[in-house]
């Protein structure tokens, strides 16, 4: 089966006004919800909801910092969310980024590849149930026995940009959680999470790693709003380190450079209209809502194979524009 996920909660509406979004999530052809943890909700509580309101959804989170909750205190909250809709849901960890680690959460934002590294390997030893105690290299654990054993195992999944996260992610993890890419790049960071799997060691390892991928979607027609909405998302995201080093890493290094300089100069205006108009159609998935469903399908043809959409729904109804770009709008 074909999955097809949606980005919740919804912007714009309290999160106790969702249900009936929630619950048209399924009749419109929808499998998954994923849950995003910035400066809005926290990840678990709209999968929470989401878990009662729509019983045949998957949920997942894209993502949980590795930072910002204590190791115990994170398998408690797999745990119990595990327990709340057995065998749908998923994890997905990452080390975020140090605007939201270290700037909103006062954590030095240290060594994020073993911070994730070290997390991932606590939660596979806590949610076997069994008491641990342990030094994970970036902290210890003693005496720990998690008191909510998820009934089916949890998937693990790892939010990767570079290569040696993206090794990480299949060798130790599930799959891998993708995001501000275009379609073309999946290509690229793909191969590398194949290569972590074919160095995984895990009992009963089948090899199969998920790649969800979080795409950002203007379904507007006019060219102009969504290029302009999507060249501020670009600047508010890729001007943060993690994201920069990506794109070095991607190649967009040259396409970016005028961007980047202007921004450090503080000359924000000028940093936006910098950014050439094919990176923004690169990056953003913009259009008709079928022409934005093809840009979709080209994900997945390269190797996505959980496509989460992030609609951003400017100029545009959000409510019309879910029912525009789902499964059952393509007939």
């Amino acid at each position: 089966m074909q999955r097809y996920g949606m980005t919740i909660p919804f912007g714009g509406v309290p999160l106790h006004a969702q249900r009936e979004w929630i619950e048209e999530l399924v009749d419109l052809g929808y499998t998954d919800v994923w849950s995003a943890e910035t400066d809005g909700a926290d990840a678990f509580t709209p999968l929470v909801l989401a878990s009662v309101w729509a019983p045949t959804l998957r949920l997942g989170t894209a993502i949980v910092p590795a930072y910002t909750r204590g190791p115990a205190l994170l398998a408690q909250s797999v745990g119990s969310m595990a327990q709340a809709a057995p065998g749908r849901f998923a994890i997905g960890i990452g080390s975020s980024s140090n605007v939201i680690v270290e700037g909103w959460n006062s954590i030095p934002f240290d060594e994020p590849y073993k911070q994730v590294q070290a997390m991932v390997r606590f939660l596979r030893d806590a949610l076997t149930g069994e008491k641990v105690t342990k030094d994970y290299g970036r902290f210890s654990v003693r005496s720990f026995r998690l008191g909510v054993r998820p009934p089916e195992p949890v998937p693990i999944l790892v939010a990767a940009l570079r290569d040696g996260m993206l090794r990480l992610a299949g060798r130790e993890g599930d799959g891998a959680i993708v995001n501000w890419l275009s379609a073309d790049d999946v290509r690229t960071v793909v191969p590398h999470v194949a290569d972590g799997a074919a160095q995984s060691t895990r009992e009963g390892d089948t090899g199969e790693r998920e790649i969800a991928a979080r795409i950002f979607v203007i379904p507007n027609s006019d060219t102009d709003v969504a290029r302009g909405a999507g060249r501020r998302m670009i600047a508010a995201y890729l001007n943060v380190p993690v994201y920069a080093a990506f794109h070095e890493w991607l190649g967009r290094g040259d396409d970016l450079k005028g961007m980047w300089d202007l921004w450090k100069d503080g000359d924000r205006a000028a940093a936006l209209e910098a950014i050439p108009d094919h990176v923004v159609d690169d990056l953003i998935v913009h259009g008709a809502p079928e022409e934005c469903r093809e840009k979709i399908a080209r994900y997945i043809e390269n190797g996505v194979t959980t496509p989460a959409l992030a609609v951003m729904p400017f100029g545009v109804d959000m409510r019309d524009s879910i029912r525009a770009l789902s499964p059952s709008a393509a007939g």
